[in-house]
Parts: C-alpha cells; sequence; structure tokens
C-alpha cells in the first residue's frame, strides 16, 4: 500500500516519467543512427545507380552492333527516383526523431532541475545502490 501512496505523489509520477524517458532515449538515438547509416547507403546507392546509367549510356552510343539499352537505362533511372523517394522519406524520418530526441532531452532536464528545486531529488553516485 505503501509503494502505492508514493506513485500517486507528483514526486513519483515524475520519477515514473523520468524512468520512461531514459528507457526511451537510447531507443531514439539507435533508431537515429540506423537511420543515417541507411541515408548514406541509399545517396552511395543513386550515385552508382547515375555512374552506371552513365556508362550504359556511353557503352550504347559505341557499340556497332545495335543494342537497344534503353529500356534497362529506364528502369535504372526508375529505380533512382525510387531510391530518391526512400531517401526523402527516411531524411523527414530521422528529422522526426531528432526533433523527439531533442524533446525528450528537453523534458528530461526540466524534470531534472524540477525534482532538484522541490528536493525530492538527490543524485546519488552510480556506485551506491
Amino acid at each position: 500500500m505503501a509503494s502505492l501512496a508514493v506513485l500517486e505523489t507528483p514526486s513519483g509520477k515524475d520519477a515514473i516519467a523520468e524512468g520512461l524517458l531514459e528507457l526511451l532515449k537510447p531507443a531514439v538515438q539507435q533508431l537515429d543512427l540506423h537511420v543515417h547509416s541507411v541515408r548514406e547507403s541509399q545517396v552511395e546507392l543513386r550515385e552508382h545507380i547515375d555512374n552506371l546509367a552513365a556508362e550504359l549510356c556511353r557503352i550504347n552510343e559505341h557499340q556497332k552492333v545495335a543494342l537497344d539499352l534503353d529500356p534497362y537505362v529506364k528502369k535504372l533511372l526508375n529505380t533512382r527516383r525510387r531510391v530518391v523517394l526512400v531517401n526523402n522519406i527516411l531524411q523527414n524520418a530521422q528529422e522526426r526523431l531528432r526533433r523527439l530526441n531533442h524533446n525528450v532531452a528537453k523534458e528530461t532536464a526540466r524534470r531534472k532541475t524540477m525534482l532538484e528545486t522541490s528536493g525530492a531529488f538527490t543524485p546519488r553516485s552510480p556506485s551506491k545502490p
């Protein structure tokens, strides 16, 4: 019953909220890192597609035998367009994650300050339970 009373007090709610924020923060940061690495891969893929399309055009121009590479070039350009679209979606998601991470950090700092000023929070050493 005593633990229920602690949860109903404002400092108990703040402690739970702070715990949740601290729980979510690493996940948001890890997700942000993964999105960043995917975006870098997307840019690299787009560059390779551009190089391949240019090389196919050059080969097509210099071929003595008439090979119709235009459909393949069009497929590559369509794939490039889709890669750019996915990259834009990832960029928007990463920006939302960055804002969420910023808001989590801001809210955590605000709650810590609020708890410290109320005297309910005393920072303790990680080595002491």
